[in-house]
C-alpha cells in the first residue's frame, strides 16, 4: 500500500503559479468581471483598499529602518552627504530635462488642437476641491515646502504616511545615531531586527497583490468602461508613447552607460511593473525593488538612500505629464502662452511635484497648483482630464517606478559601488 501511495502523493502535488502569472490572471479576471458584471464588480473595491491600506501601514516603518541602517552602514556622514548630493543632482537634472522635452513635444504635436472646451455649470464645483488642495499644499511656496519637511512629532510622520517627513526624520536619526558610538549599538541592533521584521511583513502583504489587482481592475472597468477615453484618446495615447520612449530610450541609455543590459534589467523587474500597472501605485513593490537592486550588486547604502528619496524627488513620469497636460489644456481652451509663462509653469511644476508621491489624486492637485501660476488657463478645464486620470495614472506609475529602479544603478556606477559582474550573472538567469 505504501509503495503506491508515495508516487500518487508526489504526482498530485500542485505547483503554485508565480506572482507575475498570478497578477496577470487577476488582471484578466478583473477586466472580465468589470465588462460582463459591472454591478458585481463595483462591490470589489474593498479588495484594493485592503491591499493599499496594508501597504501604507507597513511601508513607513520599513522605510525608516532602511534609511537609518543605510546611513549607519555608510560609516561616514561625508559619504552620506556625497551620495545625497549626487542623487539630488541626478533627480533634478532628469526631471527638468524630461519636463522640457514634454513641453516641446506638446508644442510640436499640439494634442489639444481641435478640442473646444465648453465649461459645464458644475465644472467649477467638481474641480474646486482639487484647486483648494493645491492652494493648501503649496501656499507659501518654497518656505512652506521646507517647513513641511519637518513633522510636528515623529509619530505624526508615520500616522500620516508622509514619505518626505519620514525620510527627513530617518536621515536626522541615522546621522545622530552614527555619531554616538557604542552607546548606539543596542539601537542599531534593534533597528536591524525591525528592518528584518517589517521586510517579512511586506512579503506577507505582497502575497495579497493579486487580490488588490483584481479589485482595482474590476471596479475601474465597471466605472469607466473600455471605451471611456473618447476624444481624449489621442492625449492618453501620446502620453503612453512618450513614457515608453523615455523608459526604453532615456533610461535604457542610462543603463547601457552604467554597463547594464536594459532588456534584461526591465525583464528582471517584470513582476513589480505588472503590479504597478494594475494598481497605478508603486508603494507595494518598494521593498521588492530594493531587495532586487541589492541582489544585482548595487551597494546597500546606495539603495537605502537613493530609492526612498527617489520616491519623492525622482518623479520623471509626473513631470512628463505636467508638461504635456498644461500645453494640452492651453490649446484646448484657446489660451496663447508666452515663453515667459511657459518658464514660470516649468518652475512651478518642478516645485509642486516634490513629495507628490502616494497621495490619491495628487496629479490633478499638482496640475491645479501649476495652472495657478498661469491664471489665463481656466482651472475648470481640469475636468477634462479627471475622466481619464486613472488611465494616465497607469503610465505615470510605471514610468516613475522605472526611473526609481534605474536611479540607484546610475548613482551606484557613479560612486563605483555597482558590481557589474554580479549584475550580469543575476540578470542573465532565465
Amino acid at each position: 500500500m505504501s509503495e503506491t501511495t508515495l508516487p500518487v502523493t508526489h504526482a498530485s502535488r500542485v505547483t503554485r503559479p508565480g506572482m507575475f502569472l498570478q497578477v496577470v490572471i487577476a488582471t484578466v479576471l478583473g477586466l472580465a468581471l468589470g465588462v460582463f458584471a459591472p454591478g458585481l464588480a463595483a462591490q470589489t473595491r474593498w479588495a484594493t483598499d485592503l491591499f493599499l491600506h496594508l501597504i501604507v501601514m507597513a511601508v513607513g516603518p520599513l522605510l525608516f529602518c532602511i534609511v537609518v541602517t543605510g546611513i549607519v552602514g555608510a560609516g561616514s556622514l561625508r559619504t552620506v552627504g556625497r551620495l545625497g548630493a549626487k542623487a539630488l543632482l541626478y533627480f533634478e537634472g532628469m526631471t527638468t530635462l524630461v519636463l522640457l522635452i514634454a513641453v516641446g513635444i506638446a508644442l510640436l504635436l499640439q494634442p489639444g488642437r481641435g478640442i473646444v472646451f465648453v465649461p459645464a455649470p458644475d465644472d467649477a464645483r467638481v474641480i474646486s476641491s482639487y484647486a483648494h488642495n493645491a492652494q493648501v499644499m503649496h501656499q507659501g511656496g518654497v518656505t512652506e515646502f521646507l517647513l513641511g519637511l519637518i513633522p510636528h512629532t515623529p509619530a505624526d510622520a508615520f500616522t500620516q504616511g508622509n514619505v518626505l517627513q519620514i525620510l527627513f526624520f530617518a536621515i536626522l536619526f541615522g546621522c545622530c545615531l552614527s555619531q554616538i558610538g557604542e552607546a548606539g549599538a543596542p539601537i542599531i541592533r534593534l533597528i536591524d531586527a525591525l528592518s528584518t521584521l517589517f521586510s517579512r511583513m511586506m512579503r506577507f502583504i505582497i502575497a495579497l497583490a493579486p487580490l488588490g489587482v483584481f479589485g482595482a481592475m474590476a471596479t475601474t472597468t465597471a466605472r469607466y468602461g473600455l471605451g471611456a477615453i473618447g476624444h481624449l484618446a489621442a492625449f492618453v495615447a501620446l502620453y503612453f508613447v512618450v513614457i515608453a520612449v523615455f523608459v526604453i530610450g532615456g533610461l535604457g541609455l542610462c543603463l547601457r552607460l552604467s554597463g547594464i543590459s536594459p532588456i534584461r534589467f526591465f525583464r528582471y523587474f517584470r513582476t513589480e511593473f505588472a503590479i504597478t500597472f494594475a494598481t497605478t501605485a508603486s508603494d507595494a513593490v518598494l521593498p521588492s525593488v530594493m531587495a532586487k537592486l541589492e541582489q544585482i550588486g548595487v551597494d546597500r547604502q546606495v539603495v537605502g538612500l537613493v530609492v526612498p528619496a527617489g520616491y519623492s524627488f525622482n518623479l520623471d513620469a509626473l513631470s512628463i505629464y505636467l508638461g504635456l497636460a498644461v500645453i494640452f489644456l492651453a490649446q484646448a481652451t484657446g489660451t496663447a502662452l508666452s515663453a515667459w509663462q511657459i518658464l514660470i509653469m516649468l518652475a512651478t511644476a518642478l516645485v509642486s511635484s516634490k513629495g507628490a508621491h502616494g497621495v490619491p489624486g495628487i496629479a490633478i492637485v499638482v496640475l491645479a497648483a501649476t495652472l495657478s501660476a498661469i491664471p489665463s488657463i481656466p482651472v475648470a478645464s481640469l475636468v477634462m482630464l479627471l475622466a481619464v486620470d486613472w488611465f494616465i495614472g497607469i503610465a505615470r506609475a510605471v514610468g516613475n517606478l522605472a526611473g526609481n529602479c534605474v536611479a540607484p544603478v546610475v548613482i551606484g556606477a557613479w560612486e563605483g559601488k555597482l558590481d557589474r559582474k554580479r549584475a550580469a550573472e543575476v540578470l542573465g538567469r532565465p
